[in-house]
Order: C-alpha cells, then structure tokens, then sequence
C-alpha cells in the first residue's frame, strides 16, 4: 500500500501539494463556479465549500502520488466523481490527474499499473460523455451534429491521460533497466572477489602447508640423528631457516594482494622447480624425478604455474601422508599440445588419503582453470596423482 520514501521526498510531495492546492481552491471557488453559472444556483457559501472540497481531494491526491500510488488513483476518481456530482466543469484541479497516472505507471504495483491503465481510458470515456451527455452541459443527450466532437474529445483526453501513464511506464522500464544493470554489476563484482578470494586461499594453502610439511619433516629428522651427528641438527636448522623464510615472503605477497589489491606478484616458474626438488630431498625424501620428453620451449605462464603449484601439493601430500623414508616417483611429459604430470609415493599404513582435503581440491582447481583435468586416487598401496594440462602454442 505504502512505499518506503525519504524523508526530502515526502517533503516535496507535500509542498507540492500545498502549492497546487492553493492555486486550485481560488480557481474552483471563483473561476470556475463563476464561467459556468453556477454562484446563482449554489450561493456564495456552497460556491467556497465544494471548492475547497474538490481541491482538498485532488491535492491529496498529488500529495500522496509516490507515497501509495493505489491509494492516490483512488481518491482522484472520488475527487473526479464528486467533481461530476455537483454538475461542476472540469478545472485546474484535474491537473493533478496527470500527475497521479503518471506515479501508477512509474511507482505502483503490477495491480496498480494496469489500473493507471484502465483508469486512463475509461476516464477518458467518462469525462466524454459527462461533457456530451450530461444534463448540465448538453441538454440532455447526443445529436449527430455533436458526435464527431464527440468523437475528437474522446480521442483527445484518451490521448491526454494515455500519454501521462505510458511516459511513467518508460520510467519504470528505465528503472527497471538500470536496477538489473546494477545487480549484474554487483553479481560480476561479487564472483570476482569471489574468484579472488578462492585464489589467494589456494596459494596460501599451497604455501604455508607445504613449508610447514618440510619444517616439519626437518625438525623430525633432526631430532632423531642430532644424538649421533651434531652436524646433521644444524644443517635440518638451515633448510628450516630458509623454508620459513620464502614462506613468509609468499605469505607477506598474499597478504598485501588481499589487503590492497595489488596485480600479482612474482609466480613460480619451471626454473624454480630444481629448489623445490631440493627443499622435498633436504627433508628426506627419495625424491626421483623424470622429464621426458624437456619443454619444446617456453611455456606459458600460466602452465608453469598451474605445474608447479600441482607438484608442490603432491609433494606435501607426500610428506604428510607417505610412508617416512619412502620413494617419490615424478614424471613429466612435455608434448606438443600439453604437458603430463604423475607423481606416486607410498602410502603411510593408517593415512586418510581417501577424503578429499584442500590440497586435492586445490589441485583439481588449478587444473581446470588451466583447461586440464587431474585425478589422485590410491592405488595398490601407492597414492598416484595424474594431470594433463594443455600447453598450447609455446615461444
């Protein structure tokens, strides 16, 4: 019934309002009543109350146009009706019917739209034959002699009142063009942080998991041979040191990305592989590594990424998971078309490697951002991770 206005709006209906009543009142009490004949035969009294009466209803009217549209369409028709009863012409005060047809169009419901609509052409016929037919102002009935005027004057007002709604019409539409523009661009805006955020975690899942899974494995190996080589306790130290050290730079680059939404920093690339390979061997592991057929070139960007991010979670999967002291096998297949990644350890007895944690999901995402796919599964005692991931044209 009510529609949820501010404050400056209401303000200005109401002024409105007020002014367009001041002028009305004058104008049906003196103007008006005075070029129809009719202060002889309501006296001067009846000539300011119906005046007075007229005005008040369809200022209201106006007042309340944006307010509740319904409630607005309805008291202009009592207005237009009272206006009809007391055999008075149509004057300034019917102004506000424009105003009020135009609001069912632009602000009303879907109900209230289509009564704008039907108020139009049936005022239209109302005030037609009110004027033609009424016993006030035709003597009594239609002639052939009037009918084609009559005919132009219902065309007229339909016109007239049609053009008032169909103009808030395509306010509503423009409307309701821009609001569905606007929630696109908050859903487009929302996905890309979406997206973002989804990003940012798997980097930083990528990160700080598999620097942990080397500290970890370092800190373990050292704690068990620093009784009998000293030696071996500082050296686990220094790979730990400068494990924790990268990290918390990736770390500090996520972060500031996060924060200030910087472009991307510096990625990993093919030629960082060989560090990686040396951090997952400083931890223990037998780590063998097959690369055949070698890049036809240089990969995309986009490729080395999504390959090394992918080997270093089967790495840390690895470590967390592998049986301790056991073999890595990797394999890496550079074709023309795309690129073959396998990756297979042993199975620690007793570890979960059936549910899907964030490391396989984050695996598979980047995978399937690359256009590639990847499975992990374990098989025969082994866990085997396998992508392809296409290449395309390389440089």
């Amino acid at each position: 019934m009510f529609r949820r206005l501010k404050t400056s709006q209401l303000v200005v209906d109401v002024i409105v309002a007020v002014a367009f009543f001041l002028i009305a009142w004058p104008v049906e009490t003196v103007l008006a009543a005075g070029a129809w004949g009719l202060e002889s035969r309501l006296g001067s009294l009846g000539q300011v109350i119906t005046g007075l009466l007229i005005a008040a209803l369809f200022s209201g009217a106006l007042a309340l146009r944006r307010l509740s549209p319904m409630l607005a369409l309805g008291i202009a028709w009592v207005g237009a009706l009272v206006q009809m009863g007391l055999g008075r012409p149509p004057s300034f005060s019917d102004v506000a019917i424009f105003g009020v047809l135009y609001t069912t169009a632009a602000y009303g419901s879907r109900l209230v739209y289509w009564a704008g609509f039907a108020s139009a052409l049936v005022g239209a016929l109302v005030i037609t034959v009110y004027l033609f037919a009424g016993p006030v102002f035709a003597g009594g009935g239609l002639s052939w002699q009037t009918l084609p005027l009559a005919l132009v004057m219902l065309v007229a007002a339909a016109f007239a009142l049609g053009l008032s709604w169909t103009i808030g019409a395509l306010v509503r539409t423009a409307v309701r063009a821009r609001e569905n523009r606007e929630a696109q661009q908050r859903a487009e805006a929302e996905t890309a942080a979406e997206h973002e955020r989804v990003r940012i975690a798997r980097d930083m899942h990528d990160v700080v998991a598999h620097s942990l899974a080397v500290v970890i494995a370092q800190a373990d190996g050292a704690r068990y041979a620093a009784a009998s080589d000293p030696a071996v306790a500082t050296e686990a130290l220094s790979t730990i040191s400068t494990t924790a050290r990268a990290a918390l730079a990736d770390v500090r680059l996520l972060l500031g990305q996060l924060r200030h939404r910087q472009g991307d920093g510096p990625q990993p690339t093919l030629a960082d592989l060989e560090e990686l390979y040396a951090q997952v061997r400083a931890a223990g592991v037998q780590l063998r590594v097959d690369v055949d057929p070698a890049p036809p070139g240089e990969p995309p960007a986009a490729v080395q990424l999504a390959v090394y991010r992918i080997l270093q979670e089967a790495f840390t999967n690895a470590l967390r998971h592998g049986a301790p002291g056991g073999p890595v096998d990797v394999r890496l297949e550079w074709l023309s078309d795309r690129v073959e990644i396998g990756v297979r350890n042993p199975v620690a007895p007793g570890a979960a490697t059936g549910r899907p944690g964030h490391g396989l999901i984050g695996m598979r995402e980047r995978a399937q951002l690359s256009g590639g796919r990847l499975e992990a599964a374990e098989e025969s005692g082994s866990f085997a991770v396998r992508a392809q991931i296409p290449v395309g044209a390389s440089s």
